[in-house]
């Protein structure tokens, strides 16, 4: 039946034409922000997904940033360490010339105590961001440094931070308040002389006082005079040598932390590329596939808008059956 009021095939292809032109919508709103699923309307699920983990990849850019000041930290206080380690082996080297018969004794303590103003210098400059861990100046002792080094999601969704530990105690140099907890401000107890090798030191000394700083009760500082005896230097090389093995050991402990920043540095840079790209599997859109949708919805849609055309034209042509 034709009619003039009620064209059936003008509505059906105008409602087709819609439905591409819509197609057409989404294909380009796709190619324009690369996004197969730009909002929760395009896939709740994937998008929940890559809203959460894009939000975790921004926590773990923070946590790389962390890590790299406490690279820093600990990179400023080994620097320190390994040119502290330089100076107690020169001071050793020193006292093991003095041991030599007629050398005067009071020349190479002046080198002794260059070297000892060396130490402190290193160890007051050895800070970063304010934070100092080879000297202590304060009433209240170097402790445990925390730095952030991770941020972990659970299977139940619930977030931690993991935190990389050092005992800043074990790298203090020098101690103002408290010379006991100076590796070269405390007393060392050595055996010299007749109780070497007996268990029981008759000994002690301490290398460095720093301004302001109290020497020990009962030490001897590292020093030397004309009348400084064998026995002494002795005791002072093996007080040194002490010495030398806890900075050895504060140093290989700190290394080893740093070393561990740096691999968990390396780790979140590659995990927070996965991330970028298992998000991107979910929701990122194919452009090639775009494309190529896209063209073939031009080209429906010009077969929609001749074919609306050609039912339009039928009405027109019913005036030719009244003439």
């Amino acid at each position: 039946m034709t009619s003039i009021l009620t064209n059936s095939s003008a509505m059906a292809a105008l409602s087709t034409l819609r439905s591409i032109s819509s197609d057409m919508e989404s294909t380009q709103g796709r190619i324009s922000s690369g996004l197969r699923v730009g909002s929760a309307s395009d896939n709740a699920a994937y998008w929940s997904i890559a809203t959460t983990m894009r939000s975790d990849n921004k926590a773990l850019s923070t946590v790389q940033d962390a890590l790299g000041l406490g690279a820093a930290k600990t990179d400023t206080a080994y620097t320190g360490l390994n040119a502290a380690i330089d100076v107690v082996s020169e001071i050793k080297a020193k006292l093991v010339a003095a041991r030599e018969p007629g050398v005067d004794k009071t020349k190479i303590d002046k080198e002794i105590t260059e070297l000892k103003n060396q130490l402190v210098s290193t160890a007051t400059s050895a800070s970063f961001s304010g934070e100092n861990w080879l000297y202590n100046d304060s009433t209240t002792a170097i402790g445990t440094k925390e730095m952030v080094g991770s941020f972990t999601r659970s299977a139940s969704g619930s977030v931690s931070v993991g935190i990389l530990e050092f005992d800043a105690a074990t790298s203090v140099l020098i101690d103002t308040v408290d010379s006991d907890n100076g590796q070269l401000t405390k007393a060392i107890e050595v055996e010299q002389g007749a109780n070497v090798g007996t268990g029981t030191a008759n000994g002690t000394y301490y290398l460095v006082l720093a301004s302001g700083g109290t020497a020990p009760t009962g030490a001897d500082s590292i020093s030397l005079t004309s009348s400084t005896s064998s026995e002494d230097i002795d005791g002072m090389i093996s007080a040194v040598d002490a010495m030398l093995t806890s900075l050895t050991d504060s140093a290989a402990t700190l290394g080893a932390t740093n070393k561990r920043i740096s691999m968990q540095d390396d780790f979140m840079a590659d995990l927070m590329d996965v991330i970028d790209k298992g998000v991107g599997r979910l929701v990122d859109a194919d452009m090639n596939e775009e494309s190529t949708r896209l063209k073939a919805l031009q080209t429906q849609q010009q077969l929609g808008i001749q074919a609306l055309s050609i039912a339009n034209s039928d009405s027109q042509n019913i005036l030719s059956l009244f003439r």
